[in-house]
């Protein structure tokens, strides 16, 4: 009969069934092991716990290999913080205030990206097991034994236990990218210089492919160190060349062919640069899949652009053409040299200073560099470590001065109940209590009915974690309190003799909990990320005003260019987009809030306008070599000056309108720019090439400002499940001042 046959369970069971077994083999393993094999109570509550922390309450990403090399990396630290919360724990006091530097310290640990992130609640919870009575710093062996054997099986299991396949190394994402570059690249050396459908199609599908949003969080290249700031650089600018390469316009008439002298009146030898961006990509996939190739295709470009930028064809459009392929020679550089960077590291070439500050700099000072950067009240990652840090703070010495029994509870529930809203907390903490007071009741009955029977809570434990483990993370955070009250009732009954009170107490501090972390949810940035949002990208649309006005300005002043670290106001600019692109990322991970955004504000196209002026002001003002721009004439300056204003003028426009503060006018948005070539008029035959360069990218920013005004609204977001950790994901991974890597459209 159809339908009679069960359905496939979803893909999300199935992998919440997976990741369950695992757990509940390690944790019972150890936990048995320990407890009815070498009778150690103590180490076998460490094992359990252990396991369930690191990988039943924390989400570690990436495949079984993956989460292994992680979990084997954590186990110093795990020792560190067991050892710190035995000791301290001999005051209230002193546990209080560990537990406040401790655990602002762990989730700051998000700045770090999706891999700190994840583990960040499971070794929150290696520091607060130990951290109550009984001072017992004789039982440190035990305690640090029963964790790493725990551990130890969990690691195990991940290796061997219906191991998850790896995802797509972002290497390897990059290397099919570049691959699309050099067939664009060869494509358009020949009529009718333009792309087919088919073509265009495949690399806006890779190039979309390499965005953070579309990239599992394991494969992120989201770390401090060179090698993961030099490959997200590489992929930013495999994703620029695309980009650049689709929207080239084709040669004048009468051009000479690539390669081939003059064929007309005017017409100059073209360099062949597409040849030379094709060959450098290529070698660029090579070596991003572990290949040697040499650097005779790189060498070959640079003097390509060199020749570019003496160029004699006055006319308009060939020098329309030859800023456009000066932007594809600039990204076709920047990807071979990241790429370079990304496989060899500090052992590479030395490249130029400026777009790779980072290139011959240590991880101390790069991730200092990131840290000192996220230290303040206006960075996401700062204000959820302090939420959740005070929130544990008060917790722990409220639990100690009541002597609550079983204060562990208190404090696990407020770690995985507050949430970066207070409205979303309220709402976690309500269903919450309801799936607490459901599983007491079902544990007080279950401890009434068998009693002291311990073969049965040791029986009937492995199947209930399985379930939890299974169906928790699915139906929510209701379901999940429910089960992991009975399968804790199950554990302590099986540690000392319990009764019925056992759910009381599990009840009682869950209360306890779940209100704390409503009441700093409340006090502390109640908002969660939308104000921020807001905030950060006002400033964002502030900064990249003065940075267009001040660019055109030099552009129209000309002057020397010599490579530089940063163009001047650029790391204040790059800063803004480390606050900007945070706060997005939390933004996306909280639920959709009755207010709109004001104006159907789309904040991502923001974040690609401060991107476009990012790379436009290092493009005209930070060339990779010495170069000396010629003044600009007072009709071509003149234009120049008026479309920088004009771009500007409508940034700071739309920040007043997004400002929070409250002491910011709203006026009404102008008209929608004319066309650009209206707006961005040809100059006089013989006008330098930095003004053709200057007015695409205004024209490219007055598109982008056009999509940021248009009230389009932001793209729907998906809601969360109950499991959101406090701190935001770092998919799009994270930058700080001097940081490249952007999550942008090209």
């Amino acid at each position: 009969m159809p339908g009679a046959l069960p359905r496939r369970p979803s893909p999300a069971y199935r992998t919440a069934g997976r990741r369950a077994l695992r757990v509940t083999i390690a944790a019972s393993a150890g936990f048995y092991v320990l407890l009815y094999g070498l009778g150690w109570s103590v180490g076998a509550t460490y094992a359990l716990f252990g396991a369930i922390a690191m990988a039943g309450l924390s989400h570690l990403p990436g495949s079984g290999r993956q989460r292994a090399e992680l979990l084997l990396g954590a186990v110093p630290v795990c020792w560190v913080l067991i050892t710190l919360g035995t000791y301290l724990s001999v005051r209230t006091w002193s546990a209080a205030v560990g537990m406040l530097v401790v655990g602002f310290t762990l989730a700051f640990m998000a700045v770090g990206g999706p891999r700190f992130a994840g583990a960040a609640t499971g070794l929150h919870l290696m520091y607060i097991l130990p951290s109550f009575p009984p001072y017992a710093p004789g039982s440190l062996g035990e305690r640090l034994a029963g964790a790493t054997f725990g551990i130890a099986l969990l690691i195990v299991a991940e290796l061997t236990l219906l191991p998850e396949p790896g995802a797509l190394p972002y290497r390897e994402r990059a290397a099919r990218a570049a691959e699309s570059a050099a067939r664009c690249a060869e494509r358009l050396r020949s009529a009718p210089y333009t792309l087919p459908e088919d073509l265009r199609d495949t690399a806006r599908t890779l190039s979309t492919e390499l965005r953070s949003s579309q990239v599992p969080e394991a494969e992120r290249p989201a770390g401090a160190g060179v090698r993961p700031r030099a490959l997200a650089h590489a992929g930013l600018a495999t994703r620029t060349l695309l980009g650049r390469l689709a929207a080239l316009p084709p040669p004048p008439a009468g051009a000479a062919p690539p390669g081939v002298a003059g064929a007309g009146a005017g017409a100059t030898e073209d360099p062949d640069a597409l040849r030379a961006v094709a060959d450098v990509a290529g070698e660029t996939a090579v070596r991003l899949r572990g290949g040697t190739p040499d650097t005779r295709a790189h060498a070959r470009l640079r003097r390509v652009r060199r020749a570019l930028t003496t160029a004699e064809d006055v006319r308009p459009a060939a020098q329309r053409r030859t800023a456009a392929l000066l932007e594809v020679t600039d990204a076709a550089l920047a990807m071979s040299t990241a790429a370079d960077l990304a496989v060899r590291g500090r052992a590479a070439a030395a490249p130029a200073p400026g777009r790779f500050w980072y290139a011959r700099m240590r991880a101390p000072q790069l991730w200092w560099r990131r840290l000192s950067g996220h230290v303040g009240g206006r960075s996401v990652f700062f204000q959820n470590a302090v939420r959740i840090s005070l929130a544990l703070a008060a917790a722990r010495l409220i639990a100690g001065v009541d002597t609550l029994p079983h204060g562990f509870w208190v404090l696990l529930a407020t770690l995985t109940l507050t949430r970066t809203t207070v409205r979303e907390t309220r709402t976690t903490v309500r269903r919450a209590l309801t799936g607490t007071l459901v599983g007491a009741l079902v544990a007080a009955g279950l401890l009434a009915l068998v009693g002291t029977d311990i073969e049965v809570y040791a029986v009937a434990l492995p199947p209930l974690m399985l379930v939890t483990f299974t169906l928790g993370p699915v139906k929510g955070v209701g379901w999940s309190q429910a089960l992991f009250t009975v399968v804790v009732a199950l554990v302590f009954a099986q540690l000392a003799p319990a009764t019925w009170q056992l759910a009381e107490f599990r009840l009682l501090d869950v209360v306890t909990g779940s209100a704390i972390g409503a009441v700093f949810g409340l006090l502390a940035w109640p908002r969660g990320a939308h104000d921020e949002l807001r905030r950060s990208v006002a400033v964002l649309l502030r900064v990249s005003a003065e940075l267009v006005v001040a660019t055109t300005a030099r552009t129209a002043a000309g002057g020397r260019r010599v490579p530089v670290p940063s163009a001047p106001g650029s790391r204040s600019l790059q800063h803004a987009l480390v606050m900007a692109e945070s706060a997005y990322a939390q933004y996306q991970s909280e639920p959709a809030g009755p207010a709109r955004p004001p104006g159907g504000q789309d904040w991502q196209a923001a974040l690609i306008t401060g991107h476009h002026t990012l790379w436009g002001v290092d493009r005209l003002l930070v060339p990779p070599e010495p170069v000396d721009v010629p003044s600009l004439d007072r009709g071509p300056a003149d234009a120049v000056v008026r479309a920088g204003d004009r771009v500007a003028a409508r940034m700071l426009l739309i920040s007043a309108r997004t400002d929070p503060t409250g002491d910011t006018a709203e006026p009404p948005l102008p008209p929608p720019d004319p066309p650009a070539p209206a707006l961005f008029p040809d100059a006089p035959p013989g006008t330098p090439h930095a003004y053709y360069a200057t007015m695409a990218w205004l024209a490219s920013l007055t598109t982008d400002l056009e999509r940021l005004a248009g009230g389009a609204g932001p793209p729907p977001r998906p809601r969360p499940d109950d499991r959101t950790p406090v701190a935001p994901p770092c998919g799009a991974g994270t930058m700080e001042r001097g940081d490249l890597r952007g999550d942008r459209d090209s």
